[in-house]
């Protein structure tokens, strides 16, 4: 049980990594694989599996049920995972997070021929609720990826939410959320550049090198 319980129409910010540090992603069809569970695991109606899911959508013909949670952010890197999240419904993140870790495992320890937890224990969240909170997680998630020294070899198996803002076609992200952040932030540029500002603040905090380093440019 959380000391605290999650509370409904509040923001967190939600994290995970592989347990011993190990790889979730070991190639491009299991990062589709994951971003396809979060799609379709974010749904207050309970679902046995991902093609229960897809065939009860060819039968209703309901592709956007009442959501778990609206994501706002979120970043997929080859180990780890982070996301910044509003709970729609009481214990929303708690069984989207429950789907997804387990829905998400049973794939990847059938496919790759083992078995036991891939994640290390459940989710860890924090709450995020003032402005200034908000103001330092929203680039810390949204290009979690340029804060690390990814190996150029496991670029192709991460996936941000920058590619929804950029493309302005949200998939995963909730469209009426990411709008009102852009809204706050003035528009896309403006949005940008706080992250690449952040970016730079939190890689010189750790020593990493510049951002400004041609292989670490997008």
């Amino acid at each position: 049980m959380r000391k605290e319980p999650l509370i409904t129409g509040l923001y967190y910010h939600i994290y995970n990594r592989g347990v011993d540090k190990r790889d979730i992603f070991m190639d491009l069809k299991d990062l589709n694989r994951f971003a396809l569970s979060v799609k379709e695991f974010n749904t207050v109606n309970p679902i046995k599996s991902i093609k229960d899911r897809m065939n009860d959508k060819k039968t209703t013909g309901v592709e956007h049920p009442q959501p778990l949670v609206s994501i706002v952010l979120y970043c997929f890197n080859p180990n780890h995972f982070h996301f910044l999240v509003k709970q729609e419904v009481d214990g929303g993140i708690s069984e989207f997070f429950k789907r997804l870790s387990g829905g998400y495992t049973n794939y990847f320890n059938l496919v790759h021929k083992r078995s036991g937890t891939l994640f290390q224990g459940r989710f860890k969240s924090n709450l995020v609720d003032n402005e200034a909170s908000l103001l330092k997680i929203r680039p810390y998630v949204h290009v979690n990826n340029l804060m690390h020294e990814i190996p150029k070899e496991k670029e192709h198996i991460l996936l941000s939410s920058k590619k929804e803002y950029d493309e302005h076609k949200f998939i995963i992200v909730d469209k009426k959320e990411a709008l009102e952040l852009l809204g706050f932030y003035g528009g896309d540029e403006n949005f940008k550049e706080e992250c690449f500002e952040s970016v730079k603040f939190v890689r010189n905090e750790r020593g990493l090198s510049s951002l400004l380093d041609e292989d670490l440019l997008p």
